[in-house]
């Protein structure tokens, strides 16, 4: 039963596959087909029939025919499809321009699609005499509704452009919101950004918060991390020895870079132990930090037991006196 499925999906691939290539032929010989007929006045009785003051419908300064109806639909048509044109070999040049990550090449090709679809439509209206003056008082209404109810869309789009110029966040990047919420961005859209934990669920994150808010890149400029791990020794130890071991420890572990080079300090006198502290780099912060940080600790752990170097624990020495009573009294 699936292995027909699969063949019925790939049969109606393949038959659906040559219909747009079509549909572009035959709106092309359609569209030049009507431009000869109409220079050469074979359209002419037709017109006569179809913009007659009989079946012409008049509003104020505005004659709706037949004929203009079906005008307009050949000029829509022609201009759409040239915008379709226009657009698609647009979006397939964004290709040649490998700095572009995927989600910025389809952010830029939305983008350049409304264009190109909007001043064509413009274009369409002046062909027909319609007075473009009457956009303002629309554009005007559309203003106001963008500025009440599309407000948060808006916003969301225009931080989407500012993202896409300053390349601040890109695909694969690693980065962290100023809620705590940290993962990879999968995807970069119109709206919002698509951002995968490390639990594998994908949240959509509006393009305005990483606009407004404060956001941890850790893979900005380069994909290095540091890791930091503490540790107390008992008082008496060799401290340079400590301090050997903990070193060669990170240095020992594959994920480690030597630029920066790994070091460890003694930070702190505690009440039960001298606590050190070490730093030392990995070369790709996307791979984890918790396995690298978790191998380097056991490995010192192994290194204090070989060489005898205690871990201490918090305790308390209580000493009682020699005339101590339980009951209170001495």
């Amino acid at each position: 039963m699936h292995r027909l499925k699969n063949l019925l999906l790939k049969l109606l691939t393949t038959l659906v596959r040559p219909v747009r290539p079509l549909a572009r032929v035959l709106i092309l010989l359609v569209l030049v087909g009507s431009l000869y007929l109409d220079k050469a006045g074979y359209l002419e009785p037709v017109k006569e029939i179809l913009a007659a003051p009989s079946v012409t419908l008049q509003i104020q300064n505005f004659a709706i025919s037949p004929y203009s109806v079906l005008q307009t639909l050949v000029v829509f048509l022609a201009l759409f499809w040239v915008a379709s044109l226009i657009s698609d070999w647009f979006t397939a040049s964004l290709k040649y321009f490998p700095k572009l990550g995927t989600s910025n090449r389809s952010l830029i090709g939305q983008v350049a699609r409304i264009g190109i679809y909007i001043l064509l439509f413009l274009v369409g209206l002046n062909m027909l005499g319609i007075d473009l003056t009457l956009l303002t008082v629309i554009g005007g209404a559309v203003g106001i509704g963008v500025g009440f109810g599309l407000q948060k869309i808006a916003s969301n789009f225009i931080s989407g452009l500012i993202l896409l110029s300053e390349k601040s966040v890109e695909m694969e990047d690693l980065v962290e919101l100023d809620d705590g919420t940290a993962g990879f961005v999968r995807r970069i859209g119109a709206r919002c950004t698509v951002l995968e934990t490390f639990d594998g669920k994908e949240i959509m994150i509006p393009n305005e918060d990483f606009i407004t808010s404060r956001v941890v890149n850790w893979t900005y400029s380069n994909l290095k991390g540091r890791i930091q791990i503490s540790v107390g020794v008992a008082y008496g130890s060799d401290y340079e020895l400590v301090r050997t071991l903990i070193l060669e420890a990170a240095k020992e572990h594959p994920d480690c870079i030597n630029d920066p080079e790994p070091q460890a300090h003694m930070r702190n006198f505690g009440d039960s132990s001298v606590d050190f502290i070490l730093y030392f780099w990995v070369g790709d912060i996307r791979t984890g930090r918790l396995k690298p940080q978790s191998d380097v600790m056991m490995a010192i752990t192994r290194k204090f037991d070989e060489h005898g170097i205690v871990i201490p624990f918090p305790q308390r020495d209580i000493h009682l006196p020699s005339s101590f009573d339980p009951t209170g009294r001495v």
